[in-house]
């Protein structure tokens, strides 16, 4: 099989995904240790058997709606590799913009200090700390599997973070931060079973926000302020049409002071940003 053959067999096998090609594309590209440019330019470069074995297992993996970061084992986050598998929930583009909005924050800080809560797999609190190496970084994971990827995407990247195993802020006692940054869970429970066939093979435990999708936000109002420095900052990812119940809950929390609400690189509402109210 060549190189093009490969391709057009790959696209037919997972008719029934997304982005067919494209997936069939970037799984060859793993197998082949090319760039996808290079696959247009080897189109007819003969595969070799163990490659073409390979190939085909990982493309049963996808067409069964494996993730396909899962199988290629990394996302390219903000410019960085990040590992991904199983135990975590695959960082999103949309994302970008809430480490985008807190190293824009940093600058005005010397060495900030700063709280990545429910981190996963560290894609947060690796971006920061590789824009702000004077930066400390902290990040807490309810799931100790999850704190494990975290701590191998620290040494993947060449970072040290300080990370710490429990839930939200209660590995933090005693610390203060100058940012609490987070992409908390916030699919309504209700919805989850709903959702397309390769997000259901992400971590339960990484989407499900309780009833309404809002269940961490109101903690997160309730417990974040008595964690902020003063002039501290909370930065958080919320979902689609969640903005306006997002920034009540912080208004109505009296902690906080300066709200406003932020669109994604595609345009929608996406992050929430609050200053501590400072009496």
């Amino acid at each position: 099989m060549t190189v093009q053959e490969a391709i057009q067999f790959g696209a037919a096998a997972l008719a029934a995904v997304p982005d067919p090609r494209i997936d069939a594309e970037l799984l060859l590209c793993d197998i082949m240790q090319m760039k996808r440019l290079l696959l247009l330019i080897h189109a007819a470069q003969e595969m070799t058997p163990e490659q073409e074995r390979r190939y085909r297992d990982i493309l049963k993996l996808r067409a069964a709606r494996q993730p396909l970061q899962y199988i290629l084992g990394a996302q390219v986050f903000y410019g960085y590799d990040i590992l991904v598998d199983e135990r975590v929930l695959i960082p999103r583009p949309e994302t970008e913009i809430l480490c985008e909005l807190a190293l824009i924050s940093m600058e005005k800080y010397p060495k900030p200090c700063v709280a990545d809560l429910c981190t996963g797999s560290g894609a947060i609190a690796v971006t920061l700390k590789r824009n702000r190496p004077d930066a400390e970084v902290w990040a807490t994971e309810l799931s100790p599997e999850a704190i494990r990827l975290a701590q191998e995407n620290a040494r993947h990247n060449c970072v040290e973070l300080e990370l710490c195993q429990g839930d939200l802020l209660s590995p933090l006692k005693g610390h203060t931060f100058d940012f609490i940054v987070s992409n908390p869970p916030y699919i309504k429970t209700s919805e989850l079973d709903t959702l397309q066939p390769e997000v259901l093979r992400e971590p339960r435990l990484a989407l499900d926000g309780g009833a309404d999708g809002l269940h961490f936000y109101r903690r997160l109002a309730d417990e974040a302020w008595e964690y902020l420095n003063r002039n501290g900052k909370i930065f958080l990812e919320f979902g689609d049409g969640q903005a306006e119940d997002v920034a009540a809950i912080f208004t109505a929390a009296c902690h906080y002071q300066d709200i406003s609400i932020h669109r994604d690189l595609f345009g929608r509402l996406r992050v929430l940003e609050a200053a501590l109210r400072v009496p």
